[in-house]
Protein backbone atom coordinates (compact mmCIF):
# COMPACT_ATOMS: atom_id res chain seq x y z
CA UNK A 1 0.00 0.00 0.00
CA UNK A 2 1.82 3.62 -0.99
CA UNK A 3 0.61 6.38 1.63
CA UNK A 4 0.36 9.74 0.43
CA UNK A 5 1.98 12.21 2.55
CA UNK A 6 1.27 15.92 2.90
CA UNK A 7 1.39 19.14 4.91
CA UNK A 8 -2.23 20.46 5.29
CA UNK A 9 -4.62 22.85 7.13
CA UNK A 10 -5.63 19.87 9.71
CA UNK A 11 -2.11 18.86 10.44
CA UNK A 12 -0.97 22.04 11.37
CA UNK A 13 -4.03 22.94 13.39
CA UNK A 14 -3.70 19.71 15.45
CA UNK A 15 0.38 20.67 16.58
CA UNK A 16 1.34 22.08 20.24
CA UNK A 17 2.87 25.47 20.39
CA UNK A 18 6.03 23.32 20.94
CA UNK A 19 5.75 21.32 18.19
CA UNK A 20 4.50 24.47 15.42
CA UNK A 21 7.78 26.36 16.75
CA UNK A 22 10.21 23.79 16.05
CA UNK A 23 8.61 22.22 12.53
CA UNK A 24 7.36 25.78 10.83
CA UNK A 25 9.48 28.22 12.52
CA UNK A 26 12.84 26.21 12.57
CA UNK A 27 13.08 25.93 16.48
CA UNK A 28 14.95 23.88 18.69
CA UNK A 29 13.90 21.99 21.60
CA UNK A 30 16.21 22.56 24.60
CA UNK A 31 18.62 19.25 25.19
CA UNK A 32 17.32 16.35 27.26
CA UNK A 33 13.76 17.61 27.13
CA UNK A 34 12.23 15.80 24.03
CA UNK A 35 10.01 13.17 24.41
CA UNK A 36 11.85 10.63 22.48
CA UNK A 37 15.58 11.48 23.69
CA UNK A 38 15.51 8.99 25.36
CA UNK A 39 12.61 5.81 23.86
CA UNK A 40 14.01 2.85 23.02
CA UNK A 41 11.02 1.39 21.93
CA UNK A 42 11.55 -0.69 18.23
CA UNK A 43 9.19 1.00 15.67
CA UNK A 44 9.89 4.41 13.03
CA UNK A 45 10.14 7.92 13.65
CA UNK A 46 7.38 9.91 10.98
CA UNK A 47 6.91 13.57 10.67
CA UNK A 48 4.53 14.88 12.87
CA UNK A 49 3.45 16.93 9.86
CA UNK A 50 3.00 14.87 6.92
CA UNK A 51 3.68 11.69 8.53
CA UNK A 52 6.42 10.39 5.93
CA UNK A 53 8.49 8.25 7.69
CA UNK A 54 11.69 9.47 8.75
CA UNK A 55 13.73 7.55 10.97
CA UNK A 56 14.01 3.46 12.14
CA UNK A 57 14.54 2.77 16.08
CA UNK A 58 17.75 0.63 14.89
CA UNK A 59 19.03 3.45 13.42
CA UNK A 60 18.60 5.27 17.02
CA UNK A 61 21.91 5.65 18.85
CA UNK A 62 22.89 7.35 22.00
CA UNK A 63 25.07 10.20 21.20
CA UNK A 64 25.01 12.22 24.45
CA UNK A 65 23.82 15.73 22.92
CA UNK A 66 20.70 15.91 24.40
CA UNK A 67 18.19 15.11 21.31
CA UNK A 68 17.17 11.98 19.16
CA UNK A 69 20.01 10.89 16.77
CA UNK A 70 19.84 8.28 14.14
CA UNK A 71 23.09 7.40 11.62
CA UNK A 72 20.72 7.56 8.95
CA UNK A 73 16.99 8.21 7.26
CA UNK A 74 14.85 4.85 6.78
CA UNK A 75 14.06 5.97 3.58
CA UNK A 76 16.71 9.11 2.11
CA UNK A 77 14.11 10.24 -0.32
CA UNK A 78 11.84 11.86 2.44
CA UNK A 79 14.88 13.71 3.63
CA UNK A 80 15.83 17.02 2.33
CA UNK A 81 19.47 18.59 3.26
CA UNK A 82 20.01 22.37 3.17
CA UNK A 83 23.03 24.47 4.20
CA UNK A 84 22.38 26.84 7.15
CA UNK A 85 24.56 29.59 7.66
CA UNK A 86 21.93 30.81 11.02
CA UNK A 87 23.40 31.18 14.82
CA UNK A 88 26.66 32.22 13.05
CA UNK A 89 27.99 28.66 11.61
CA UNK A 90 27.67 26.29 8.70
CA UNK A 91 25.54 23.50 9.41
CA UNK A 92 23.32 21.05 7.07
CA UNK A 93 19.30 21.31 8.11
CA UNK A 94 17.72 18.68 8.13
CA UNK A 95 13.82 18.81 6.79
CA UNK A 96 10.41 16.36 5.91
CA UNK A 97 10.51 16.38 1.86
CA UNK A 98 6.69 16.47 1.79
CA UNK A 99 5.73 18.29 5.22
CA UNK A 100 8.50 20.75 4.79
CA UNK A 101 9.01 20.57 8.45
CA UNK A 102 12.31 21.64 10.26
CA UNK A 103 13.89 17.91 11.76
CA UNK A 104 16.93 19.41 13.00
CA UNK A 105 20.75 18.74 11.60
CA UNK A 106 22.97 16.53 10.87
CA UNK A 107 26.54 16.33 11.52
CA UNK A 108 29.74 14.51 10.27
CA UNK A 109 30.52 13.07 14.20
CA UNK A 110 28.12 9.97 14.50
CA UNK A 111 29.47 6.04 14.50
CA UNK A 112 32.21 5.72 12.05
CA UNK A 113 31.14 2.08 11.55
CA UNK A 114 27.69 2.97 10.62
CA UNK A 115 28.23 5.52 8.09
CA UNK A 116 29.85 8.36 10.55
CA UNK A 117 26.82 10.74 10.40
CA UNK A 118 24.71 11.92 13.31
CA UNK A 119 21.31 13.32 12.47
CA UNK A 120 20.31 15.61 15.27
CA UNK A 121 16.75 15.70 15.43
CA UNK A 122 13.89 17.43 17.83
CA UNK A 123 11.24 15.45 19.22
CA UNK A 124 9.04 17.79 18.52
CA UNK A 125 8.66 17.06 14.95
CA UNK A 126 8.45 13.33 15.12
CA UNK A 127 5.70 10.91 16.39
CA UNK A 128 6.85 7.20 17.12
CA UNK A 129 4.81 3.96 15.64
CA UNK A 130 5.72 1.26 17.62
CA UNK A 131 6.50 -1.67 15.00
CA UNK A 132 3.07 -3.20 16.41
CA UNK A 133 1.03 -0.31 14.68
CA UNK A 134 3.08 -0.33 11.80
CA UNK A 135 1.13 -2.37 9.49
CA UNK A 136 -2.26 -0.72 10.49
CA UNK A 137 -1.31 2.66 10.33
CA UNK A 138 0.59 2.21 6.93
CA UNK A 139 4.21 1.34 7.20
CA UNK A 140 4.21 -1.92 6.63
CA UNK A 141 6.37 -2.09 4.19
CA UNK A 142 9.13 -0.96 6.72
CA UNK A 143 8.83 -3.63 9.33
CA UNK A 144 11.90 -5.33 7.54
CA UNK A 145 14.03 -1.96 8.61
CA UNK A 146 12.98 -2.06 12.48
CA UNK A 147 14.81 -4.88 14.37
CA UNK A 148 13.93 -6.28 17.90
CA UNK A 149 16.12 -5.37 20.87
Amino acid sequence: MTKAFAKTDEAIARLTPEQFRVTQQNGTERPFTGEYNSNKAVGIYVDIVSGEPLFASSDKFESGCGWPSFTKPIEPAHVAELRDVSHGMVRIEVRSRDGDSHLGHVFPDGPQDRGGLRYCINSASLRFVAKADMADEGYGDYLDQVEDI
